[in-house]
């Protein structure tokens, strides 16, 4: 690349502009070749282009098949019972106890599951509980399951369905897998062109290959797109019982209602809540090697975790009919796929309940080189059987929950025409809603106008003609949003890595406040003035103490083992005992002597105060330093995996399904979720008024309200309410007209909004002084985030270069100890020998980084791009603030070092922020009140792309981050 084109000069510049110059041609070269793209995923294929959501249902002619139903849903409208959940402690208590009873049959349909989750907690007192223990168990008493689970991209995802899919098939000849779809459709080599395994593909890559390579890359064919998933969550037990919602079966997903996120416990390695992997926290690692599940490189002794809220139902009744007849829908497509001309032994098609006697000939006939016209008949058969369901509202009984069914699927998901009923309710219940929504979600990626590319969904259409409806008629009218502060992905958010991080939260910005067609945005441009009197936007956050008190130290000194070592092989020889033979459960003398040692800890997190019923600060009392003590605090957001939406606490949308295309469009991941309405209806007030709500929905709202505002007590693990079981065994269990309850009851009365929104208020506050969390309104350019968390907390190249040091001084330590130190001269040549090994395993690094220099390039230009950013704001910032600011002398080298702050771990307190010292923090946490905080809507505003387009986000690409 240092070849100068034919006919030019080398440039007569210094090295640096050469570089730059340089770089620019290669970026040039590069991105030449990948416009062939630049039409995006969509021009790659021919298929459906409209957006499927477009409002008053345009797209008819294209559903006829389902024409008959509301929302063109494949199921009718049907009726039951049903259940929520609220967080994973409960609903995995209910699932266990529904696998423990299972008699005939168990379908799963998930996005990732984990056979080593224990669905009741601690583990140390429920092997027996653990998810491949009961389905072992249910299909050695003759219990056939079924499991469909998505089959991953390894290079994007480290979830590892193929260990899923052995771990259990290994269990017993009972326990059916599939996993869906498979990566290379087009049967296109890319290997052969391209010279790299797809593993290790680059941006470089791509741009070097041909458009058919890149139609192999994407996985085109027949609209199949490869980074499109089967992301529904579902479990039928004897085809009768149904559970659904936002949770998998998987790991981190496990949690309570007051979301601990430290779970170091120096007295008792039995206490421990989340085992291995199971203690995660995206935004620091990534799940890896979920094989090896007891294995965790985050140190629970000094990050925290990250908190899972989430909801899920479950139900019986005929509701259930349409439900199984979904998944068996889904087995057969699979079956018809992937094993119709295999002819193999190990696999079965399921019958259809209720419709297999109406097809003439053996459905196995149709199977085979005809398999859309198989997948043709399965649609057929299933409308056919599941109208013969549907009963007239009039016969609805008032005891009885109105649910009906709704997805979103395609040709390459189901084998069906496109479906996207979910879209359909959502902005049917938006715009007949009368008095509010309130929306949960784990996305809010939406269009308000066709020119909003690339996101196409029109529920934002659908809030926008609703509010100014309500504007016009002088209606009381709110919507409430929750959405997690920062998508779950790892990584610094202003590093390179952290593109796809930023472009989420740009189309999201984009959707609400930003960009020139966002909801807020139309609404001023409508004649509302603040939209945030109708509309207003919330995240969740929360903080914990990490106990890792002085008897620790003591313990690992005495015992000599260190308490994550210990931990970790606790966790290994107590595992599953009903799987392993072990008998009981155990403890490897290193384990047995760290307790033995530790016994005399306190645990003081507040998860155990919670237990003990005391205020969670005040009975802590520090064994260590001061900074020590403050150092255990931490903070993270607490993230919200919900995929719900109620209205007028009359309506019900719970399921898999985010606010964004991915999931609403139907032509990209498949999704599930029921409309829930009717049911036992309950006397309560809306906006000072008499008025009746259903009891289902209601209850739902205000047990979320009450978790978000710190009105709800504890639960402990250890102690099941009637709310832990499923529907079969007991309904929900709510505590009407009780204190609480009355403060959530009417959500558009003046003193409930002041409540929720000075909550809010409040706890941003708190968090942002004690933990400079981000983002932050008060964060508005690159330099603000610098100065207000880069300048205080390790960033991933910090933490680099400090363990690439801790190697280095490692490394000569070993090279001074191989080469002897008799006196003071050969230890010296001991040291230069060392510096010699060291600099010649520099010299063979550098090699090796040299001739991977082309596959970097692409890393190299935008490291360049993004400095260049920041010095154009940074001047931009300087000439705004030159009129109002007086010119300070510059300050010396030594007083810039002795200001620069020491830098935290990620998560931590700001020390600096609390001169009085942990007595003062603990104070300012105490006012902390559940977790609710503010949407900061101004973060990055002054930003004029937070995510720029380029060969990682592009035509192409941007539409999997929508």
């Amino acid at each position: 690349m240092t070849d100068q084109p034919s006919g030019s000069q080398p440039p007569m510049l210094d090295t640096a502009l050469a570089m730059r110059k340089t770089i620019s041609n290669i970026v040039v070269f590069i991105q030449t070749p990948f416009k062939k793209v630049e039409a995006g995923i969509e021009a790659l294929f021919a298929g459906e282009k409209h957006s499927h959501s477009h409002l008053g249902y345009v797209c008819d002619h294209l559903h006829p098949e389902f024409s008959v139903n509301r929302y063109h849903s494949f199921a009718p409208e049907n009726t039951g019972d049903a259940k929520w959940f609220v967080d994973g402690c409960s609903y995995f208590y209910a699932v266990s106890q529904a696998l423990e009873r299972a008699q005939k049959c168990i379908y799963i349909l998930d996005w990732w599951l984990s056979p080593e989750l224990y669905l009741r907690r601690p583990p140390s007192k429920n092997e027996r509980y653990r998810l491949d223990a009961l389905l072992k168990g249910a299909a050695e008493r003759g219990v056939t399951i079924h499991v469909i689970i998505y089959k991953e991209v390894p290079a994007v995802l480290p979830i590892n369905s193929a260990h899923s899919e052995k771990s259990l098939e290994a269990l017993h000849p009972n326990i059916h897998v599939f996993r869906h779809p498979d990566h290379n459709p087009t049967g296109y080599d890319i290997e052969s062109e391209l010279g790299i395994a797809f593993k290790d593909l680059t941006h470089f890559d791509l741009a070097k290959a041909s458009h058919a390579a890149i139609k192999a890359i994407y996985g085109v064919k027949d609209d199949t797109v490869l980074y499109w998933a089967h992301h529904e969550k579902l479990l039928i037990v004897d085809k009768t019982l149904c559970f659904m919602g936002g949770l998998d079966l998987c790991f981190g997903r496990w949690d309570t209602n007051s979301h601990p996120i430290a779970d170091a416990h120096p007295g008792d390695l039995d206490a421990i809540i989340f085992p291995g992997q199971d203690y995660n926290n995206a935004r620091i690692l990534d799940f890896a090697n979920v094989d090896d599940w007891s294995q965790n490189k985050l140190d629970r002794t000094q990050n925290s975790r990250m908190g899972w809220s989430d909801v899920a139902l479950c139900m019986t009744g005929s509701i259930t009919h349409s439900l199984v007849h979904h998944f068996v829908d889904r087995w057969n497509y699979v079956y018809g796929v992937k094993y119709g001309e295999r002819n193999d032994s190990k696999y079965k098609l399921m019958d259809a309940p209720g419709a297999i006697e109406e097809i003439g000939k053996p459905v196995s006939r149709a199977v085979g080189s005809r398999r859309r016209r198989f997948a043709d008949s399965l649609k057929r058969r299933f409308t056919k059987g599941l109208r013969g369901l549907s009963r007239s509202k009039a016969a609805i009984k008032e005891q009885n929950l109105n649910i009906q069914l709704t997805r979103s699927c395609t040709r390459w998901s189901s084998g069906h025409r496109t479906e996207h009923s979910i879209a359909n309710a959502y902005v049917d219940a938006i715009l007949k809603a009368q008095h509010f929504v309130y929306i949960e979600n784990q996305f809010f990626i939406t269009a308000t106008s066709s020119q909003q590319h690339p996101v196409v969904n029109k529920i934002g259409a659908a809030i926008v003609q609703r509010i100014q409806r309500a504007h016009l008629n002088g209606e009381r009218f709110k919507m409430w949003v929750v959405i997690p502060a920062v998508p779950a992905f790892a990584g610094d958010l202003k590093s390179n890595d952290a593109l796809g991080t930023r472009a989420i939260m740009k189309y999201q910005y984009n959707s609400i406040s930003r960009g020139g067609y966002s909801i807020m945005e139309r609404l001023r441009q409508a004649g509302i003035d603040d939209p945030q009197n109708y509309i207003s936007f919330y995240n969740l956050r929360n903080f914990d103490r990490i106990n890792t008190s002085s008897t620790m130290e003591e313990a690992e000194n005495e015992a000599r083992v260190e308490y994550g070592e210990a931990r970790k092989n606790h966790v290994r020889v107590g595992s599953c005992p009903c799987l392993e033979g072990e008998g009981t459960c155990e403890t490897t003398d290193s384990c047995r002597e760290y307790q033995v040692q530790s016994q005399t800890a306190v645990d003081q997190t507040k998860n155990a105060a919670y237990m003990k019923k005391q205020d969670e600060l005040s009975h802590f009392v520090s064994d260590g330093d001061a900074d020590a003590e403050m150092d255990a605090f931490v903070s993270e957001e607490l993230y919200i995996h919900t995929k719900l939406l109620i209205a007028d606490d009359r309506l019900v949308i719970c399921g898999s399904a985010n606010l964004n295309d991915r999931s609403q469009l139907g032509t990209h991941d498949s999704e599930i979720a029921v409309v829930i309405e009717n049911g036992p209806p309950i006397s309560s007030t809306m906006d000072g008024k008499p008025y009746q709500a259903s009891k289902f929905a209601s209850s739902l709202r205000r047990e979320i309200f009450r978790k978000h505002l710190g009105l709800l007590p504890h639960q402990d693990p250890e102690q099941p309410n009637a709310n832990w079981h499923p529907i079969t065994e007991a309904p929900n269990k709510y505590d009407w007209g009780s204190p609480a309850d009355v403060l959530v009851r009417d959500p558009l009365d003046p003193d409930f909004v002041d409540l929720w929104r000075g909550t809010a208020k409040t706890n941003t506050e708190i968090f942002r002084r004690a933990f400079h969390s981000v983002p932050d309104d008060t964060v508005r350019t690159w330099r603000d985030y610098d100065e207000f968390f880069t300048k205080y907390f390790k960033t991933p190249a910090d933490t680099e270069k400090e363990e690439h040091t801790a190697s280095e001084q490692d490394d000569a330590k070993k090279d001074d100890a191989k080469a002897g130190v008799e006196d003071q001269g050969s230890t010296q040549a001991g040291r230069q020998d060392g510096h010699r090994v060291a600099s010649n395993s520099t010299d063979a690094e550098f090699s090796k980084k040299e001739n991977e220099e082309l596959q970097q390039v692409e890393e190299t230009a935008r490291d360049q791009e993004a400095a260049q950013v920041d010095r154009d704001v940074s001047e931009l910032d300087d000439q705004n603030k030159d009129g109002n600011k007086t010119e300070q002398p510059s300050k010396t080298g030594d007083e810039e070092s002795s200001e620069q702050p020491e830098k935290a771990e990620y998560g931590h307190v700001v020390r600096k922020e609390f001169p009085g010292g942990a007595k003062e923090l603990r104070e300012w946490l105490g006012r902390v009140r559940g977790s609710l905080v503010e949407m900061p809507l101004n973060f990055w505003i002054d930003v004029d792309d937070i995510a720029k387009t380029g060969l990682g986000l592009n035509n192409l690409t941007d539409e999997i981050y929508t």
